[in-house]
């Protein structure tokens, strides 16, 4: 940042901070004569007003917060209301704390929860009973341990009686593969997921480590496990990453990936483990069920499930479950009628020709607007079966009204592409059923996929109750327990923090306006940059992400973007890198499933890559990045550089003439993603070899490994530095107070929240939160909520609709709001799966049928046609 902008805010901030000692003095005045008339019973001691201090102007503040623009004018009713419902002192504030802990530690003991877990605390003194014993065997001993297991499964022996070996074996894998060594709790996970329940653990836990634990124990059977991520990005890292440990101990592992041919999903399905996303599981099921021939089927017929694990299970089961998985066939042919359609829409006046329900997404035709669009369509009736435009017109009114571009979708490549509302990724291969994609498609001019016939489908939740036995895991499950116990039989348990979460959740705010609530989130970014905390600000569009982006601009502050534009989500991992550092700001769309923890003080082992990559890839490759980089250098400029020692940089010089020497004389070209990949593979080799094996391999004039081995040693080097680095600037963050979230709405489940939330506070870690509404949004206006209220209230307080409020009265309501929206897409989830359990009825008997032919003999198949 220039040192005039930055001067210029901090004078502003200064001026503004000064503003509000003025304000706070005149609100003492004001208490002390409310202390001298109300009568004594009504004035106790703790209503005297704080002593203001600079902290407390972003933290601690008033139950009604004013504009430090008003500071100067004369003293009004709405200041003298103000200054009294102001009145929060540090005693009142002590009390409530302790009261808070109490009723906390009380609620925890007579909790079922604390009973379970206390009760799984008898495995965790078994297994570390073990561990010293496991400790001294050898790698090959160790290994050796899953054939013993297997044998004794096979004498009769159970699961239940080799859990805590297994456990045992598993942390020692680990340990000796990632250096990462299960704690107490997460063995209490494991043991909950083994037991086909959902183990609700905090972000930065470790679900992905707590996962080996009960997919090594139940693929000891050689059934097959399914571990079942979100995208196919965090199922090719837990396999690599997590598969380390598996193959040290002698499994096989699989992995399903988009765009792999039968033979390859075949061949991964058979493995012992096999880590995939849930659409891919989904798809290959149907599929199966669709094909003509055994040689077509990909999965273990005839039992294909035994036990999956699904991470993020919330995210799959419940918010997922809105969507059923769908296979279109034969097309038909009505994309004509599309782009008339979208033209009779823009004819149609809202409140006028017809009518719209947000909650449910739904239009309704007025007497008018049937009369307009017959006319213009040049026919008598809408609805009639020989010329049907009713269905057109309605989607063509839904596109304009309820999917909104850099909302819904966005366009690229001519293609209007999904945005998932729950992750912010596209999602290129999605599509939305029953003409409402084509009536998008129409809308933004774009070339019309033709419409589709639906020739197999099944929810995710039909899908799921396939497995005999199902777990999973995830950060926010336990607002949604009825829901898991009434659709699947999975209790769910939150597993303790390793350490005790420090995090501050700090009041929600409402605004009355949208524009009141985005200057004050900029106001409360700007003072937070000021100290140097790392802030992540979560938004739940593209178009909030980027009109955010846009304010800070303006007010010269830099920033990270993270959405679903292609020039930001390419860099989602580097994003995610940063965003624990000092001065880091960073602007995301809805944080579910990232799969990547916010570290304080910056990720080391993704900034060391970095570093390598920026030293390399000019040296490796001639082609540019297709990929347009948004104010980076503006950012990178506030950031503390990371300092690389002398061994590091002559490293990365020999590397960068190794990569030019061997491109010269070797002829050797490399595109940008392959370049990409062999850092990647390097980086990959680092981890999983040994220092010694790397030289040795880095000596010889290896043909397999031209630079493989010098660049893993090179990134090693790289690393030891980042991580010091990383180390000393976390302990920096920490002292200022932690990551900063901000929420800038709330989503219509509390849960989406929570998520957001849990980026703060991991490990024990400091960090706070806020989350900021305005009465304009979204959910209040699709759920019918009444802000009059609210506005009533503001107005007598104050006549700036631009301040916020807070408290237990406005968190409350908005609370209820949720719990109101919950229920009505729990509601919606539930007649989905009660619609598709009459059609399982017929599906399970098809497709056994099918499964019994295809897979059987000449005999029994004519058999089976004949009956």
């Amino acid at each position: 940042m220039h040192t005039e902008s930055r001067t210029k805010n901090q004078s502003n901030l200064d001026s503004a901070y000064q503003r509000t000692r003025t304000d706070t003095e005149n609100g003492r005045k004001i208490n002390e004569y409310l202390m001298a008339t109300v009568p004594a019973p009504l004035n106790p001691s703790f209503f005297a007003p704080k002593p203001p201090n600079r902290h407390s102007v972003c933290y601690t503040k008033p139950i009604f917060i004013f504009p430090t623009s008003l500071a100067h004018s004369p003293l009004s009713l709405s200041r003298f209301q103000r200054c009294y419902f102001s009145v929060n002192t540090a005693i009142t504030a002590s009390l409530k704390e302790n009261l808070g802990n109490l009723r906390k530690r009380a609620t925890d003991f007579t909790s079922l929860n604390y009973w379970v877990v206390r009760d799984y605390y008898r495995l965790v003194e078994s297994v570390n009973a073990v561990e010293p014993q496991i400790q001294k065997l050898s790698d090959e001993q160790l290994s050796a341990k899953t054939v013993e297991f297997r044998r004794r499964l096979r004498q009769g022996e159970t699961l239940a009686d080799i859990q805590a070996e297994a456990f045992t074996v598993v942390r020692e894998a680990a340990r000796r593969k990632l250096g990462m060594r299960h704690f107490d709790v997460q063995i209490i996970g494991g043991a909950v997921l083994h037991d086909g329940s959902i183990a609700e653990m905090k972000t930065g836990e470790g679900k992905t480590l707590v996962s080996t634990l009960a997919a090594y124990l139940n693929a000891l059977t050689s059934e097959g496990v399914h571990v079942v991520t979100v995208n196919d990005y965090l199922a090719q890292r837990d396999a690599e990453w997590m598969g380390r440990v598996h193959r040290c101990l002698g499994l096989s592992v699989g992995l399903i990936q988009k765009g792999m041919t039968a033979k390859e999903r075949r061949s991964n399905y058979r493995c012992d483990i096999t880590y995939t996303n849930n659409s891919e599981l989904g798809f290959d099921y149907l599929r199966d069920n669709l094909a003509g021939n055994s040689e077509q089927l990909v999965m273990r017929w005839p039992k294909p499930f035994h036990f999956a694990i699904v991470d993020e299970v919330d995210s799959v089961l419940i918010d997922e479950g809105r969507n059923p998985l769908l296979i279109s066939g034969e097309a038909n042919k009505d994309a004509a009628r599309y782009p008339v359609a979208a033209k009779v829409a823009e004819l149609l006046v809202r409140g006028l020709h017809y009518n719209v329900e947000l909650k449910d997404n739904s239009v309704e035709l007025t007497e008018e607007g049937i009369a307009l669009a017959e006319m213009a369509l040049e026919t008598n009736d809408l609805w009639d079966e020989n010329d049907p435009w009713a269905r057109f017109v309605v989607n063509a009114l839904k596109a304009k009204e309820f999917y909104r571009r850099d909302v819904q979708y966005i366009v690229r490549n001519g293609k209007a592409l999904i945005i998932n509302e729950l992750t912010g990724r596209v999602e290129e291969k999605r599509r939305w059923s029953e003409g409402i994609h084509q009536a998008v498609e129409a809308k933004e001019g774009l070339q019309i996929q033709a419409d589709s016939v639906v020739v197999a489908q099944i929810t995710y939740q039909s899908l799921f109750k396939l497995y005999p036995k199902l777990s999973g895991m995830t950060g926010t499950a336990k607002t949604e327990e009825k829901e898991f116990l009434k659709m699947f039989q999975m209790p769910v348990i939150e597993v303790p923090t390793n350490l005790p979460n420090i995090r501050k959740d700090l009041p929600i705010q409402a605004f009355a306006t949208a524009r009141g609530k985005w200057e004050y989130v900029r106001q409360e970014i700007e003072y937070m940059f000021r100290q140097g905390r790392p802030v992540l600000v979560g938004t739940t569009s593209v178009e909030n992400s980027e009109y955010l982006s846009d304010l800070l601009k303006q007010w010269e502050i830099p920033h990270n973007v993270l959405n679903a534009r292609p020039k930001y989500a390419a860099r989602e991992a580097e994003i995610i890198a940063q965003a624990g550092r000092k001065y880091a700001i960073t602007i995301s769309t809805n944080m579910a499933g990232r799969g990547t923890d916010i570290i304080l003080g910056g990720n080391p082992k993704m900034l060391a890559k970095e570093i390598v990559d920026d030293s390399l890839l000019s040296f490796l490759t001639r082609e540019a990045p297709d990929v347009e980089v948004d104010g980076q250098k503006n950012f990178q400029k506030v950031m503390s550089k990371i300092k690389v020692g002398s061994t590091s940089l002559a490293l990365l010089a020999k590397t960068a003439l190794m990569a030019k020497y061997v491109g010269k004389s070797e002829g050797k070209s490399w595109t940008f993603q392959d370049a990409k990949s062999m850092i990647s593979e390097s980086v990959e080799m680092s981890q999983s070899m040994d220092v010694n094996e790397l030289e040795k391999l880095a000596n010889e004039e290896s043909e397999m490994y031209p630079l493989g081995p010098t660049i893993a040693l090179t990134y090693l080097s790289v690393l030891k530095d980042c991580e010091v680095h990383c180390l000393h600037e976390g302990s920096e963050v920490k002292r200022l107070g932690g990551l900063h979230v901000i929420g800038t709405s709330l989503h219509e489940s509390r849960r989406i929240d929570n998520q957001l939330r849990g980026r703060a506070g991991r490990q024990g870690d400091p960090g706070s939160t806020r989350f900021m509404v305005s009465l304009q949004d979204e959910m209040f206006q699709k759920f019918n909520f009444d802000t009059e209220w609210a506005v009533k209230l503001i107005s007598r307080i104050t006549n700036d609709e631009d301040i916020p409020i807070e408290g237990d009265a406005i968190v409350k309501q908005l609370l209820a709001l949720q719990i109101n929206a919950e229920k009505y897409f729990f509601g919606i989830r539930k007649s989905l799966v009660e619609f598709d359990e009459v059609l399982e009825v017929q599906r399970k008997h098809v497709y056994d049928l099918r499964q019994l032919i295809l897979t059987g003999d000449n005999e029994s198949c004519s058999q089976h046609i004949s009956q």
